[in-house]
């Protein structure tokens, strides 16, 4: 059987008791860099992966195989590319967005929030601008200061906060204005956008 975890932000302190308990009872583990090292202060046998392909490498459904994701597996997940192959899933266990955890960072609600993932993959911000709140997962390509200057150019004012190594000990949360040169401290990060003109 093979199930998907939800790691949450990274920390062990924010996975479920049900991941947890999934964990320890698994025959084989899979996760990727930093997920690993998390799931490594619960069991000492991690499968350590860096592509998406080499969990399809390393599945193996005649015993209890669990995928380590971060945030949760179903938002912008593992979940789609392992369908996609089909593979066939025995249980979803989910865990906490890098998003969520932001948003409690900041005391905001997100109810409204426009959500978009720029993490490997492109997508126009053009819908962020009829948006009063936006929330952007990030990577090296698609950074906090490309998005403020795009944001920027197409005429959004308003505030932007950047989250790096969220739920860890080097956390970072910066606040800076659209359009403002934006420190890089990571090379993923949660951006939330105040759109002052929606």
């Amino acid at each position: 059987m093979i199930k998907i975890i939800g790691m949450g932000p990274g920390n062990i302190n924010y996975l479920t008791m049900e991941a947890i308990k999934a964990i320890k009872s698994a025959d084989r583990v899979i996760a990727f860099g930093r997920i690993a090292s998390t799931a490594k202060t619960i069991v000492n046998d991690v499968i350590e992966v860096n592509r998406v392909q080499e969990i399809i490498e390393n599945l193996d459904d005649e015993v209890t195989t669990v995928v380590l994701a971060s945030g949760d597996p179903c938002y912008f997940g593992i979940i789609d590319f392992l369908v996609k192959k089909g593979i066939v899933l025995g249980e979803v266990i989910p865990g906490i967005s890098s998003f969520q955890y932001m948003m409690t960072k900041l005391k905001k609600s997100w109810q409204d929030a426009l959500l978009i993932s720029l993490h490997g993959r492109n997508e126009n911000l053009v819908k962020v601008t009829k948006s009063k709140l936006s929330v952007i997962l990030t990577d090296s390509k698609n950074n906090p200061n490309f998005i403020s200057k795009q944001l920027y150019n197409l005429g959004v004012t308003g505030k932007i906060y950047t989250g790096y190594n969220l739920s860890y000990d080097e956390e970072v949360i910066l606040c800076n204005k659209i359009g403002d040169e934006i420190e890089i401290a990571g090379n993923i990060s949660v951006v939330v956008i105040e759109n002052e003109m929606a």
